[in-house]
């Protein structure tokens, strides 16, 4: 199998120690929905289940911790081979003053 066809395989990824199917060129916010995820981030105040909203990177619903890096949008963010996604709850980081 060359590298090219390689690269069209599915693959997975790990979501709050959970493993999702993802193909190439998904969105991890396509594949967490593909998956049966509706959310995957908590707000600041009142902890209110988010998840993909506006699905074009306007809003800020979305956003996950990808391999350890807070505040990304999960609906632009293309899932890779073995990242590790967590959910993210409020702000995702202590100083972050929003």
């Amino acid at each position: 199998m060359s590298a090219e066809d390689e690269a069209q395989l599915p693959f997975r990824f790990r979501f709050d120690d959970r493993t999702i199917d993802a193909s190439p060129g998904q969105t991890i916010g396509a594949a967490l929905i593909a998956a049966g995820h509706r959310s995957w981030r908590r707000t600041r105040l009142g902890g209110a289940p988010r998840g993909v909203f506006c699905g074009i990177g306007v809003c800020f619903d979305c956003l996950v911790t990808v391999n350890g890096q807070p505040n990304q949008r999960a609906c632009l963010v293309e899932a890779a081979p073995g990242d590790r996604i967590r959910t993210q709850e409020g702000a995702g980081h202590d100083d972050l003053a929003c």
